[in-house]
């Protein structure tokens, strides 16, 4: 069979070519390569890791050859990916740019777009960050007022976002911006790409209950943006005035990724093994029973949580855009992420609210779990979900 053929292969080539030090299995923002201009590799592991898959093409393993690709197939990348959970491979990168900006330049952008683009986020030279929520236009996306001035030979960017994952850290940014304030409030957004080190690009770290600063403020103060960066490489994605579409695309994939994405602590060790470990095993089974129904209760859930999205990524695949559905995942996987983590904490009872402390690794656990209260926040409130899936796939009335 070919599918069989190729997991020989793809489990050949991680077994030569996958570090040793990249095969810990590890989960979490200190393991994670995001790749771009300023990354400090953490070893030499590492380095050789992102190098080689880079090569391979098997950072982005669905996306063309011709765009720093593997150009497999679902069924092939499904395989890499599950070979590679077997091994406990670490992921050799995450971008911004492969999970949002790359599927909108697939779709909306040119081909020296996509040339220009497309292959240093593969090789993970260029971090990207999102320029979306405005201090009054958050959930109400569209109310946002961004200013993006035509001055001829280069565009005038003046406003401020927030909530700008990495920004930071980012080498690049796409934003959506008001090119033309006269139109309808869905009307007249564009999508610009803008380089960090522009002059008057500027950003502020916001700290978090978790301690974390991972979202920043990012402001533009009379940014200069060329009209291309390159001969034939729009600055703009897309038509003028036409950027809501290619930010609607953007957000189905961003809230895929936010409702799929959210194994964190447990994509290598089951909740089970997670409370056995806690509170130990009582002839062969979770010593506390109703601990055990509740993770029995979410294994279950998980499970079918995961077919969902393998059947809506077989209806994308089939022509059936993934549109209103991305609300259905992004909603569930952000409540069932923040369900985890709290039957976690529940396995380990009192002891995990310390903050400081070896036994609990500085608070790892609860941390995690204070972050993960923003599930519900970014890429759209669970409200708004609701409200989406009320009208677009339930057609409920109006209140």
């Amino acid at each position: 069979m070919p599918e069989e053929a190729f997991r020989a292969e793809a489990r050949a080539w991680l077994e030569k070519n996958a570090p040793a030090e990249m095969r810990d299995g590890g989960i979490g923002e200190e393991f994670v390569c995001w790749g771009g201009k300023r990354w400090k590799f953490s070893s030499e592991a590492q380095k050789t890791w992102l190098m080689r898959a880079a090569e391979k093409g098997w950072t982005v393993p669905a996306w063309p050859k011709e765009y720093g690709g593997g150009g497999l197939s679902k069924e092939e990348t499904k395989i890499l990916k599950d070979e590679m959970k077997r091994m406990k491979v670490r992921s050799p990168l995450e971008s911004f740019g492969i999970w949002m900006l790359g599927p909108a330049l697939l779709k909306y952008g040119t081909e020296a777009q996509k040339k220009y683009f497309l292959p240093p986020i593969a090789r993970g030279e260029i971090r990207w960050a999102q320029g979306y929520s405005e201090p009054n236009a958050g959930s109400d996306l569209a109310s946002l007022q961004c200013k993006c001035e035509d001055k001829g030979d280069h565009w005038l960017v003046n406003g401020q976002k927030v909530w700008t994952s990495y920004a930071d850290k980012a080498d690049w940014i796409f934003v959506l911006v008001r090119t033309d304030p006269k139109a309808a409030k869905h009307d007249g957004i564009s999508f610009i790409l803008i380089d960090m080190a522009a002059p008057g690009v500027s950003t502020k770290p916001i700290r978090l209950i978790s301690g974390a600063s991972p979202f920043c403020e990012t402001f533009f103060d009379n940014v200069k943006v060329p009209k291309e960066h390159a001969p034939g490489v729009s600055a703009i994605v897309g038509e003028i005035n036409r950027g809501w579409d290619v930010a609607k695309y953007l957000l189905t994939h961003e809230r895929e990724m936010i409702g799929a994405g959210g194994g964190g602590l447990f994509a290598t060790r089951g909740l089970g093994e997670v409370a056995a470990q806690e509170i130990g095993l009582e002839g062969g089974v979770l010593a506390d029973p109703l601990l055990r129904a509740k993770i029995a209760q979410a294994e279950v859930d998980g499970w079918a949580f995961l077919l969902t999205i393998e059947r809506m990524k077989d209806e994308a695949k089939a022509g059936v855009g993934m549109g209103a559905a991305s609300s259905v995942l992004k909603y569930y996987g952000a409540e069932f992420n923040k369900r985890r983590f709290e039957i976690a904490m529940d396995s380990g009872g009192s002891k995990e609210l310390e903050w400081e402390g070896a036994r609990t690794n500085d608070g790892k656990l609860a941390k995690s779990w204070l972050r993960t209260k923003a599930n519900s926040i970014e890429g759209g409130t669970s409200e708004v979900q609701l409200n989406i899936i009320s009208k677009r796939i339930l057609e409920l009335p109006d209140a």
